[in-house]
């Protein structure tokens, strides 16, 4: 009989340790958990009531109060609870209700796997080829990305596992507006499937004054994944406009947006732990914050840098002497493709700082678009804007083509608008306007052709109505 007596006191210990392993006690006036409200205190009367130690001292407190009243502390008191009577039933279950509401601890995050693993970052030709379905000409440019962003991301997923430790791979991508610099990095984060930044260096000032600190850069990229800071940690930021922050020339006061932005970026390029809000752009008292460390993020950096071509030219010009053997001062005017010549001297009389630039090992040049590249824009791309236009009629059940001359006729008025490919879009939204709008009209339209007359305002489109012999063979094929 006593050995009984042992087994069930042993089985009942056990059991109780269970117990507060998996749950954990709720303050019996506020009603807050001990891993909110800190060590509980159980009553001696009844160790399945406990009080945290916040409303213990306010009740303290209170019942030294001279205005203390004791016949409302009494009535407010659960005496079930106190002097463990038996329990009552759930109204709405029919269990009994617990002598102490519990509540299951939290379990322990698990440890999170890479985000990049070795074996899974793909080659640099893989990257290129990938890029190569979304982004037409720029094969220099897709080039150096793929083999940067390779090896960036080597380097984090080896995390120096020996005593030689890689340097980070960050980019300065020099191009004409409308080149593709930006949809390039958006493509580039997409295939890898990591979180990608894009924010404007022209909102950045020096930190105290109006405009966005040089952490809220860090800010958007957490926000981009999820409030996740492993994952932020081995993201992608991509800074625009990076040639607004040039050191400004002849100027006699504080410069807060330019080279002193570039002074507060350096210990984000070379790697540090930033302290940043949480669903936040600005710190202030109310939001908590997070330390981030730019370690493994990579950071590219973009600009047209206007004139720079000219400080190509006046570097090169300098060559030319006197002399029948001697280079001609204007040789090198009308010299196309200028940009890629371009120097670290040549950006450093820009207006960029050397420590700036240092930490910019790869720099390379896109190239303006020509004729050619903006009707393969056109065309080719897997989401090419002609055919975003043909799904939309699809809907309508209505077929829609371009003849030849009108792809060529709205690569010629992109090129004359010099804004690159940013130009096709607002084209072909202006010929296109009529179109979207007449078709719902007319539910007998099968199928609409542009032409170049349409899109030189000299004609207009080829419509055929459904039954046309032509449009009946082509949907029964």
């Amino acid at each position: 009989m006593s050995d009984d007596k042992n087994k069930d006191e042993v089985l009942e210990t056990v059991s109780d340790s269970d117990d507060k392993k998996e749950f954990e006690d709720i303050c019996y006036i506020c009603r807050r958990p001990e891993s909110k409200a800190g060590k509980m205190i159980h009553l001696p009367m009844n160790s399945n009531i406990c009080i945290c130690s916040d409303c213990m001292q306010k009740s303290l407190d209170a019942m030294n109060n001279s205005n203390f009243n004791y016949s409302d502390m009494m009535n407010q008191i659960n005496m079930q609870d106190l002097f463990a009577m038996p329990p009552m039933m759930n109204n709405f279950t029919g269990d009994p209700v617990p002598k102490s509401q519990k509540i299951k601890k939290k379990k322990p995050k698990e440890e999170q796997k890479p985000l990049i693993d070795l074996k899974n970052i793909p080659a640099p030709h893989k990257i290129k080829a990938q890029l190569d379905d979304y982004v037409i000409g720029q094969e220099y440019a897709k080039k150096v990305m793929s083999v940067a962003v390779y090896n960036h991301y080597k380097r984090v997923a080896t995390n120096t596992q020996d005593d030689i430790e890689i340097e980070k791979s960050n980019m300065l991508m020099i191009g004409p507006t409308g080149s593709g610099k930006t949809y390039l990095v958006r493509t580039l984060a997409r295939l890898l499937n990591v979180p990608l930044a894009i924010t404007d260096a022209t909102s950045l000032t020096e930190a105290g004054y109006i405009g966005d600190d040089i952490e809220s850069v860090v800010s958007k990229l957490l926000a981009a994944a999820d409030n996740d800071v492993e994952k932020a940690s081995q993201g992608i930021i991509f800074i625009d406009e990076i040639d607004k922050i040039a050191k400004k020339k002849n100027t006699t006061s504080r410069d807060v947006s330019g080279e002193s932005v570039q002074q507060g970026l350096l210990k984000l390029l070379e790697g540090s732990d930033v302290e940043v809000p949480v669903g936040a752009s600005s710190k202030n008292a109310m939001v908590p914050l997070v330390t981030v460390n730019t370690r493994n993020i990579l950071f590219i950096c973009g600009g047209a840098f206007p004139d720079l071509e000219n400080i190509i030219r006046e570097r090169l010009n300098k060559k030319s002497s006197m002399g029948f053997g001697a280079d001609l001062n204007d040789k090198y005017d009308n010299v196309p493709n200028i940009m890629d010549q371009v120097t670290i001297e040549d950006l450093r009389e820009f207006g960029m700082i050397p420590e700036f630039i240092g930490r910019l090992p790869i720099i390379f040049t896109l190239q303006g678009l020509t004729k050619d590249m903006l009707v393969k824009i056109l065309k080719e791309p897997k989401n090419a804007i002609l055919k975003q236009y043909q799904k939309l009629l699809a809907l309508d059940e209505v077929d829609l083509e371009f003849d030849d001359g009108a792809i060529e006729a709205i690569a010629e008025k992109a090129i004359a608008k010099k804004t690159g490919a940013r130009a096709l879009r607002s084209i072909i939204e202006d010929f296109m306007l009529d179109i979207m709008y007449e078709i719902p009209k007319d539910d007998n339209i099968g199928r609409v052709t542009i032409t170049k007359d349409y899109i030189e305002h000299t004609g207009g489109p080829v419509i055929e109505m459904r039954g046309t012999p032509a449009l009946e063979e082509k949907h029964q094929v």
